[in-house]
């Protein structure tokens, strides 16, 4: 069996290695934040919560906006954009792609199960349903029962 070394290894070695997937995480990371400095000095009147560089492909890059408003205002700068990215890039991305995603930032709304039932009865509203129970057929009435007994459970 190896002997293990007493010296611990430098990990940061993984970070300067030009080859490897953390490498190429590290290397997209790096560029990514370029062109978003490039968006960002190019139109400084854009919100960052507005847009974000979404991916690259091929030698494109795909920038989406929460609306078509915003859409416009990158249209404007398009060539601006361009141009700047070429050159840093060394002519390796030229083009962008505008994509509109209006619920991007859309908060969920919660949903609501359709057998949930709350189970917070006051005892005026047990009352009332006793007293439908009293008049109402057989089947019902029992359910209606039931669902008073709720009440008596919580207080």
């Amino acid at each position: 069996m190896a002997r293990k070394s007493k010296f611990p290894t430098d990990m940061s070695a993984l970070f300067n290695s030009t080859s490897g997937t953390l490498a190429q995480i590290a290397t997209k990371t790096n560029f990514l934040t370029i062109l978003s400095d490039i968006v960002r000095q190019i139109c400084p009147d854009l919100p960052e919560d507005v847009w974000k560089i979404a991916n690259f492909r091929a030698n494109a890059i795909v920038i989406e906006v929460n609306s078509a408003v915003w859409s416009q205002r990158l249209q404007f700068e398009r060539m601006n954009i361009c141009r700047e990215l070429s050159q840093v890039t060394n002519n390796e991305f030229n083009q962008i792609e505008i994509k509109i995603t209006p619920f991007r930032t859309k908060i969920p709304e919660k949903t609501v199960l359709p057998n949930a039932i709350s189970t917070t009865i006051s005892l005026s509203t047990a009352q009332r349903l006793l007293e439908v129970a009293q008049t109402a057929p057989d089947s019902l009435r029992k359910k209606l029962e039931k669902l008073a007994a709720h009440a008596s459970k919580n207080s």
